[in-house]
């Protein structure tokens, strides 16, 4: 009995053990401090919200039970140092979580002191994205990181077609790393930031006026503001005085301007006018009940407007609260214990001895992040990354006296005109927003960017080359003219806006410069844009933006050509000899094969050797023009006879389509038959100086560059394709089509050869990003399709063609290849049916004449007897070897009966 009375004890402690703590062991009172200065912008806020929050925590039956939650509140008054001591002074204390500071700088040292102590640090203002729970591990943010909001304005830029922005934030680590975090986002659209104009996190008006005309002389006219509720009105109260916030500007702010207009709303006229026009963005925070019963009761709390950080406030209490229940549940429970590390430093005037580390911080920290609820901001719940889950924020147009929301952006679905809950009922079509008022009362949507105010000219690089002037030439008196030039020129006319430009000569104009080197330079700054002859490959894009190509040009080869005259033997000049003999071949063995198939059931083909030879030649060529008179009765000798005069029918159209050709049009003839052949030689090659030519040839033809020969102009050209490779020229001259064209235009004794083998264009180059491009890409096609291209095409390309122009280089003879397809297939029709007669004569041998198979055996006749006889019953005519076997069949039943009358 005393055993299991014993048993039963240990039982019941062990289960008491397991079990949560009971109400009698939590403390009375669990203390929270919250860090923020209470006369900010912010402040005002949060101030309301968390007293709420607590007052709604301690009154609900639901959590902490008998435990009462105190947040104990200091104000920092707008001093970073008293927002790095008061954190310090509540680590002395017995408080088991921090809310704040308000600002990241300052979060950022807190949080290193609070990762040593083990108390967690809850922050939804200090937003700073490169705060990671790696560096940071007790510190969390309860708002959305600034990652997601720069990634939202790295989408509206993109959506409208910017390339470049320009950047003002405050020289800290919150204004620096949020800008560097728009500049990831940005590149990850092929957009960035042109110009980062930093102020000192205080700025005074002369350093904003002194800012804000720097950039009003850049090009972008797209303005990020990453700013503080300090200073971000007054800046743009400035740049209303300086006129920038007319047409053509854009402004983006972060959450700070949606904040003021939430909390300070109605704004002062003066204000408001700074700010028309102007895209901000704000936290999303769902439509809910709970929210719209809170926004009804705070106004009964205070004046002040509620903005969303309030709202996250409230939820940070309600998130710690759930959290500290957790850590109860978990049997955990709130004890300190000194540092040894900071014992050693010994009291002190500083005190530092009195830091303690709470006991409980690891397991407390696991509640926190574990907590999953519906607040008022939405789904409070941490990712791995230790984010909220669902990022999202409204984006706003300020216009009149307030805003209108103009779409949401989440950060699974990107931009949308909807939010996201009425998403689910509709399908998703792609990234929207609503119409937008802009700066200067407009709904057009801004370019984006003007010409610098600097004065200076764009230096536009034109080649200076040493051939074809039609092209591009520069003149003695340093005038740039050609093809090339008028063509930009044009394009620029048609632009909606004056663009300031010099043409500068590139190149010394007695060698042909590389166009590359060109490009390479516009990306150096020495130049702004290339104009002239420049290739698009793709080595030069992954430096530079092009145009859309205003001449298609790929390469070919040229070579001497000769007139081929008419001849006796024109005829023969289609197939090629290995052609004509296997054709020739090919008749005689089809003819031999329907003789075969023919001769012992139809008398056309029997007779004297003689007539049998000459009905076969006779038959098989005859069937050339479907003129033969014999008929063929067999099955076999049909079925041959059809596939071959198919295969006739081929032949015979493919020559006459050949001849004429051959005698209506001229020929020239050539022994480069284009880039193929010169693949397979060893002949030099020549190529225009500074082309991009060569490196295809030894790049992508392997081609050995011993080879190649450099030629700078048309008569080098004309001389190295004369003189040819035995007097030290050339065999052929790789260029682009449109040089050869003009090359060609007054010299006969030259053709292209082969076919065009690359597909390239010209276009104008410009640095990468540059919205100019996309102008001038919009202006060519509007020159193309009003006709004024061609004009001015016709103006510096057109040429009378050489009498021989019109030519043809020689037609390639028909070859045994494009027909093998053909011969092959009559070729096993014609065995086949060889082998199908074959087995029928020899059942039908075996049939009529047994005696002879027989006793050709018993007899033991060699082979050669054996087959002597088989051949001449298939030369025996059918209906004489029926008749024959009918009486040899006949004097056997004679023989047979005289026998048994003998008997």
């Amino acid at each position: 009995m005393k055993w299991f009375l014993l048993m039963i004890i240990i039982c019941d402690a062990v289960l008491l053990q397991g079990l949560p703590k009971s109400d009698s062991e939590r403390p009375q009172v669990v203390n929270i401090g919250a860090v923020f200065t209470f006369n900010s912008l912010i402040g005002k806020v949060i101030k309301v919200a968390m007293d709420a929050a607590v007052e709604d925590v301690n009154a609900s039956p639901n959590i902490l039970n008998t435990t009462t939650l105190k947040i104990i509140m200091h104000d920092t008054k707008f001093n970073g140092f008293m927002s790095i001591m008061e954190p310090l002074q509540f680590m002395e204390s017995e408080t088991v979580a921090i809310i704040g500071p308000q600002r990241s700088t300052t979060a950022r040292v807190v949080a290193h002191v609070a990762t040593e102590l083990k108390i967690p640090i809850l922050s939804f203002s200090a937003t700073d994205p490169t705060m990671s729970p790696l560096q940071f591990p007790f510190f969390i943010r309860t708002s959305q990181n600034d990652l997601f909001q720069m990634a939202a304005i790295a989408d509206i830029v993109q959506f409208y077609g910017w390339r470049e922005v320009v950047a003002i934030y405050g020289d800290d680590d919150y204004g620096r790393n949020g800008v560097a975090a728009l500049g990831d986002r940005l590149a990850e659209k092929r957009c960035r930031i042109s110009y980062k104009a930093a102020l000192p996190p205080q700025p005074t008006r002369e350093n904003i006026t002194d800012l804000l005309i720097k950039v009003a002389l850049s090009e972008s006219r797209i303005i990020v503001v990453h700013a503080s509720f300090i200073w971000g009105l007054e800046l743009f109260h400035v740049a209303q005085n300086l006129g920038m916030m007319s047409t053509g500007y854009v402004w983006i702010a972060t959450n700070w301007l949606s904040t003021i207009i939430d909390t300070d709303s109605p704004l002062p006229v003066d204000t408001i006018i700074n700010i028309q026009g102007v895209i901000a963005l704000r936290l999303h925070t769902p439509n809910s009940i709970m929210k719209q019963n809170f926004v009804q009761r705070w106004h009964n709390l205070t004046h002040v407007g509620l903005s969303t950080y309030g709202l996250y406030a409230y939820d940070t209490v309600w998130l710690l609260a759930h959290a500290i229940d957790d850590f109860f549940q978990k049997g955990g429970s709130v004890s300190f214990s000194k540092n040894p590390i900071i014992s050693e430093l010994g009291g002190g005037n500083l005190h530092l001895d009195a830091l303690k580390v709470f006991d409980g911080g690891n397991i407390f920290l696991e509640s926190i992040l574990q907590v999953d609820r519906i607040g008022l901001t939405g789904r409070m719940k941490f990712t791995r990354d230790r984010n909220l889950v669902n990022p999202a924020f409204d984006v706003l147009n300020v216009i009149g006296t307030g805003y209108t929301t103009i779409g949401y952006w989440y950060n699974h679905l990107g931009l949308s005109a909807m939010p996201a809950d009425e998403l689910e009922n509709t399908s998703f079509s792609g990234q929207k927003l609503h119409s937008v008022i802009w700066p200067g009362h407009t709904i057009q949507i801004p370019r984006g960017w003007v010409f610098s105010n600097n004065g200076r000219h764009l230096r536009i690089g034109v080649p200076n080359r040493y051939r074809f002037e039609e092209v591009v030439s520069v003149k003695s008196n340093g005038m740039i003219t050609g093809f090339c030039v008028d063509v930009f020129i044009a394009a620029i006319n048609l632009l909606p806006y004056a663009v300031p430009f010099e043409l500068v000569a590139f190149g010394n104009g007695h060698d042909n410069p590389s166009n590359s080197e060109l490009v390479r330079l516009i990306t150096t700054g020495v130049y702004d844009a290339g104009v002239g002859d420049i290739t698009i490959i793709t080595e030069r894009t992954k430096m530079a933006d092009f145009t859309q190509p205003y001449v298609e040009s790929g390469l070919v080869v040229v070579a001497p050509v000769r007139k081929l005259g008419s001849s006796a033997m024109a005829f023969l000049r289609p197939f090629t000899p290995q052609m004509w003999l296997v054709a020739a071949a090919s008749f005689l063995i089809v003819g031999a094969v329907i003789w075969c198939l023919e001769h012992k059931h139809n008398d056309e083909f029997r007779g004297p050797p003689r007539r049998q030879v000459i009905t076969t030649f006779w038959f098989s060529f005859s069937t050339l023009f479907f003129s033969h008179r014999e008929t063929t009765t067999s099955n076999l000798g049909r079925i041959v006879l059809i596939i071959w005069l198919f295969v006739v029918l081929i032949i015979n159209s493919s020559y006459t389509a050949s001849l004429t050709s051959i005698l209506t049009v001229h020929q020239l003839s050539s022994p480069i038959k284009g880039i193929e052949t010169l693949q397979t030689n060893h002949d030099p090659i020549g190529y225009p100086q500074g082309s991009f030519v060569r490196d295809y040839l030894v790049n992508e033809l392997n081609i050995h560059v011993s080879r190649l020969v450099p030629l700078r102009s048309p008569e080098e050209y004309d001389k190295a394709l004369r003189d040819g490779p035995g007097k030290g020229g050339v065999a052929a001259v790789v260029d682009e089509r449109a040089y050869i064209e003009l090359f060609l235009s007054n010299r006969c004794e030259f053709g292209i050869v082969g076919q065009e083998f690359t597909k390239n264009g010209w276009g104008f180059a410009f640095p990468r990003n540059s919205p100019l491009a996309v102008d001038v890409s919009a202006a060519i096609l509007q020159l193309s399709e009003n006709g004024d291209m061609q004009r001015i095409r016709d103006k510096w390309l057109l040429r009378k063609a050489c009498s021989l122009q019109g030519a043809e280089i020689e037609v390639d003879r028909l070859e045994l290849k494009s027909f093998w397809g053909l011969f092959v297939v009559c070729g096993v029709a014609c065995v086949l049916a060889l082998a199908v007669y074959t087995v029928l004569m020899i059942r039908q041998f075996r049939r009529q004449c047994p005696e002879e198979a027989e006793g050709s055996i018993r007899r033991r006749s060699s082979p050669s007897t054996r087959i002597h006889s088989f051949l001449s019953f298939v030369k025996e005519k059918e209906e004489d070897a029926k008749a024959r076997s009918s009486r040899e069949r006949q004097l056997e039943d004679i023989s047979a009966n005289g026998s048994s009358r003998c008997n």
